[in-house]
């Protein structure tokens, strides 16, 4: 009992962060590997994914009712993070992910430092590109964000925000809105590809997307109210949780995240 009440409480949180500006994993999945230790990971991604993809898609529907989404560009992105997401969870069953494990963590720290430097960055929702270039680039960033997502994991939101802000123009609450969509979509492909192996605890995942959605309805909210600039700054907290945790995890013997 104790184990589903910390679960259900990390989804919780998980899904107030994750509305915001990604990395939720960063607080479920450590601690559904502490709670549950002798689990195959793929069985604790997939049941983290299964309860994320609830608080996901509705901070998503959210989002769509007060900010334009480019759907446009949206329709072939999606298409490209459905399969993305399913090759990168059929590649985890037979690659060891421990190589980008340790190129996470500087990964992330030249997304800070990058985001630290450029302090109008995602301040202005200014798109550069036409319709067609922008449905090209985006469905490019879903294909290879949806393969880390079902291969690896941590910080996909955040990877999300941070390339449809630097690559398309877009201000923090246009990426947040678009990543919460594609999100949901590479989870979904990867879910799908989990659980045909048995590898998600439906009976974990219920209470959980419970918890998750009720968390995600109060991100999305602060979200909305406060706009880019709680978003750029949340976004950078995360980030900088996540360098610390992926390098801890990569470097320090600990454990992988979602």
């Amino acid at each position: 009992m104790f184990e589903v009440t910390a679960a259900v409480l990390a989804s919780f949180v998980a899904a107030i962060v994750n509305a915001i500006a990604g990395g939720g994993g960063l607080v479920s999945m450590p601690v559904m590997f502490g709670l549950f230790p002798t689990a195959a990971p793929a069985t604790l991604l997939g049941t983290g994914k299964g309860a994320m993809i609830c608080g996901t898609a509705w901070a998503a529907a959210s989002y769509a009712k007060h900010v334009t989404l480019p759907w446009r560009t949206l329709v072939p992105s999606v298409i490209c993070g459905l399969v993305g997401g399913a090759v990168g969870a059929w590649m985890l069953t037979l690659v060891s992910p421990d190589w980008i494990r340790r190129l996470l963590p500087f990964m992330l720290a030249a997304v800070l430092v990058y985001t630290l430097a450029h302090k109008q960055l995602g301040g202005t929702h200014a798109p550069r590109y036409s319709a067609t270039a922008e449905a090209v680039i985006a469905s490019l960033i879903s294909v290879v964000v949806g393969l880390y997502d079902g291969f690896f994991g941590p910080g996909t939101g955040s990877f999300f925000i941070f390339l449809f802000v630097r690559l398309l123009g877009f201000d923090f609450l246009h990426a947040a809105a678009t990543a919460k969509v594609l999100n949901s979509v590479t989870n979904l492909s990867g879910i799908v590809y989990f659980a045909s192996q048995g590898h998600v605890w439906w009976h974990l995942v219920v209470p959980m997307a419970v918890a998750n959605v009720l968390g995600s309805m109060i991100g999305t909210r602060l979200a909305l109210k406060h706009g880019s600039g709680l978003i750029r700054w949340i976004f950078l907290v995360v980030v900088a949780a996540l360098i610390f945790k992926s390098g801890y995890d990569a470097f320090g013997g600990g454990a992988v995240d979602d």
